[in-house]
């Protein structure tokens, strides 16, 4: 089903959001780029080659360190401050030890990344466009509310991270600049045919039952001349990404697609509205999956299934369940052999007990910790605990499930509101998506525009 979210109506708190909690992780864009008459190649296609021999001669050792991680952009000074407090938000947001080669090579994307966030703001100002810092402010507040943070103690949080406020300010004053030259520029020139849309639901409805698969995508653009650097970068974030590395802080540093803004996420697709190289792999991926480096029109894209789902159907996962929870705890340094007479107790007296009326009783008789939910998602949950708890009657419990150090729970099913059958999204929603996904493609044109112009000095 065709996601209703708007990319760059939401891209700003996505990608603040995505990057602050993997900190402490347009379902329609491929779709576009593959059959779509308005389609047109992405950032690194050219319409006619180089002409370049098959046997480049260089002259001279090439040394990329030469080139240090700062540049004039128009006049605008990004310093090496700039790039280190941005990086060190990559890397927080990676959570994890990156080898020296694979930092150099992070840091030249920040920077390049630093160079499309100044353009941005230069072609808005240019525009008459500018963002107050009313504005900002608001959005920064909103970002560190998430958090439980005043103001201010997002900001020593910022900087305890090796980051700035003054960083992520920027960020959000280039994102809302962007977007609001795009709703000046290339919005209001945006055409989607009601014949279109009327489309797209009858094949929704066709598909009602057909499997449909929530893609996180991270595209690197190529051209033939570039084709082996780009495949072999591609490899190595993959081999980050194996490592443990996060998908969504990659894509969001590394992605050329429109959705690397929001990390990478591509929203719930089908296999054929993909490209065939990618709709080939889907159905042999599950969720949790990421595949290799795939030859897509254009360049690489590596694919990570987050979830599967059928088109227009109910899925037993989406029941609103309401729970309690036990939690027993153990005293610092109690062993496995110890707590176990006590965790197989609890699980005999859950498994008799008589419904979620009970559940004080016994909770006081081990002296647990009770905790009530309400309207949880059986997917929201791990995975470990779905399927027990589909399978669960009302007043049921899990088996006990934790650990000593950090205590031992059971949940008891009290209440489940089973998902009604799914309808397609509506007109409104669906012309919504093509017409965003139309406005990506242009503004990563506009963007592309923006940089041939530029005069970037390198210091």
């Amino acid at each position: 089903m065709i996601s209703t979210s708007r990319i760059f109506k939401s891209r700003l708190g996505a990608l603040c959001l995505a990057t602050m909690l993997a900190m402490g992780g347009g379902s329609y864009a491929l779709a576009q780029q593959a059959d779509s008459p308005d389609a047109t190649p992405d950032a690194g296609a050219i319409d006619t080659p180089l002409n370049l021999p098959n046997d480049v001669k260089v002259f001279g050792k090439f040394d990329p360190k030469l080139r240090k991680a700062t540049a004039i952009v128009n006049g605008f000074i990004i310093t090496d401050t700039d790039v280190d407090q941005r990086l060190n938000l990559v890397l927080a947001a990676n959570g994890q030890q990156v080898g020296a080669d694979e930092l150099d090579r992070l840091r030249l994307q920040v920077l390049r990344n630093l160079i499309d966030e100044t353009l941005e703001i230069q072609e808005a100002k240019s525009n008459d466009v500018t963002i107050g810092k009313d504005d900002i402010d608001t959005t920064f507040a909103r970002v560190g509310s998430q958090f439980k943070y005043t103001p201010a103690q997002f900001s020593d949080f910022l900087k305890a991270k090796g980051a700035s406020a003054g960083s992520l300010r920027r960020q959000i004053e280039g994102e809302l600049a962007w977007q609001r030259v795009l709703d000046r520029k290339v919005q209001p020139f945006i055409n989607v045919g009601d014949d279109e849309v009327k489309q797209v639901i009858a094949r929704l409805n066709a598909s009602k039952g057909a499997k449909e698969y929530h893609v996180g995508e991270i595209f690197l653009s190529a051209t033939p001349s570039t084709d082996a650097q780009v495949h072999a970068n591609a490899d190595k974030i993959m081999d980050q990404l194996r490592k443990g590395g996060s998908f969504v802080a990659y894509a969001r540093q590394y992605s050329e697609a429109s959705t690397g803004a929001v990390g990478g996420d591509l929203g719930w697709v089908r296999a054929e509205q993909l490209p065939d190289s990618i709709a080939q792999i889907l159905p042999e991926m599950h969720a949790g999956t990421i595949s290799p480096p795939v030859a897509v029109p254009g360049g690489y894209s590596i694919i990570a299934v987050q979830d599967t789902r059928q088109v227009l159907t109910a899925d037993p996962r989406d029941a609103l369940l309401s729970l309690k929870q036990m939690t027993i705890t153990f005293p610092k340094g109690t062993t496995q052999a110890v707590a176990s007479p006590r965790v197989a107790a609890l699980a005999e007296a859950t498994q008799k007990m008589a419904g979620c009326g009970a559940v004080k009783d016994v909770a006081a008789k081990f002296g647990a910790d009770v905790v009530e939910n309400d309207n949880i998602k059986i997917r929201d949950l791990p995975p470990a605990l779905q399927g027990q708890l589909a399978a669960l009657s009302l007043g049921q419990s899990t088996t006990p499930f934790g650990s000593v150090e950090d205590g031992v729970r059971v949940l008891v099913l009290c209440g489940r509101d089973d998902p009604q059958t799914a309808n397609a999204p509506s007109f409104d929603a669906i012309y919504s998506q093509m017409e965003q996904a139309r406005v990506d493609q242009r503004a990563r044109r506009y963007l592309r525009d923006l940089r041939r112009d530029a005069v970037i000095e390198y210091r």
